[in-house]
């Protein structure tokens, strides 16, 4: 993870600042930072976002492929996540620098994406036991200010509103046998429903409270956060602390209560800014969201 040095007088300034609901660049302590998002960015995919939130910079590309479903869920397809950690975001992700903090992004997003409550994966099934689409989806780390598993949360969730999955017929031939045929009309397709796709709230404990979308200086002053992915009904569907610090049960249930809250306040502005994009036919939005 990118880090940054700062001095003992820098932490009380943050920390008399957190405090008081006053963070250094005038938030307060459940407010994000100006977030912009940009679809249809790389061509060669089915589907593609990037995010930029203050100077975190993420893009994520989403490729349909056809692959079989798995042997416990024969009537379901799966998301297959890679994690890309750019040199030029930080010196520290030169040579392999990257690959740990790419390897832990990727657990991360198995576990918050990959299962039927975020994804309809029964509408990813061709022919059951057979036949699946298996969605690839790529996460490019451009630059790095903070708060990654928000900003990439987000920009999968628009890369997947923004996918377009080919239409499939499939037909028997004269010896019973299964023929499948992909559409080539670019409007013949499938789109997936990313109503419940749920977003990544990360909470960091500064002091003695806890603030949303951290940079980088807050980071460095703080013991733990609580990372927690939400619903657009706010359901928690996911929670991971990370950190070397503890947390203690009165901070976590604090915690969790204002990712529920900050998570679900994202989700209906996101949507509408998704759903004007594509019918103003635009590439290009931005907007800023506070919790």
């Amino acid at each position: 993870m990118a880090t940054v040095q700062v001095s003992e007088a820098e932490k009380v300034y943050i920390l008399h600042g957190v405090r008081d609901d006053l963070r250094v660049d005038g938030r307060g302590c459940e407010d994000y930072r100006h977030m912009e998002i940009e679809t249809e960015m790389v061509s060669n995919t089915d589907g593609s976002a990037k995010v930029t939130l203050g100077h975190t910079d993420v893009l994520v590309g989403v490729k349909a492929e056809m692959g079989k479903p798995r042997p416990m869920v024969p009537g379901e397809g799966y998301l297959e996540f890679f994690v890309d950690c750019s040199a030029n975001a930080t010196p520290e992700f030169e040579g392999r620098g990257g690959d740990e903090l790419g390897m832990e992004l990727s657990n991360t997003l198995y576990k918050v994406f990959n299962n039927r409550h975020s994804v309809d994966l029964k509408s990813l099934c061709i022919s059951p036991g057979e036949h699946c689409w298996v969605l690839y989806v790529d996460v490019l780390l451009l630059q790095c200010d903070g708060n990654l598993f928000d900003a990439i949360s987000v920009a999968i969730k628009a890369a997947l509103f923004n996918t377009k999955i080919p239409k499939v017929h499939i037909s028997e031939d004269e010896e019973g046998g299964k023929e499948i045929e992909l559409s080539d009309d670019p409007y013949d397709c499938m789109r997936l429903n990313v109503e419940n796709v749920p977003c990544i709230v990360t909470l960091c404990k500064v002091g003695h409270r806890h603030v949303v979308d951290a940079t980088l200086q807050e980071k460095a002053c703080s013991v733990a956060s609580l990372i927690i992915s939400v619903t657009r009904k706010g359901t928690v569907t996911c929670v991971r602390k990370v950190g070397g610090g503890s947390l203690d049960p009165e901070s976590i249930f604090e915690m969790t209560e204002t990712g529920k809250r900050v998570g679900k306040a994202l989700h209906a502005p996101l949507m509408q800014l998704l759903q004007e994009e594509e019918s103003l036919g635009k590439k290009r939005q931005k907007v800023g969201f506070l919790g």
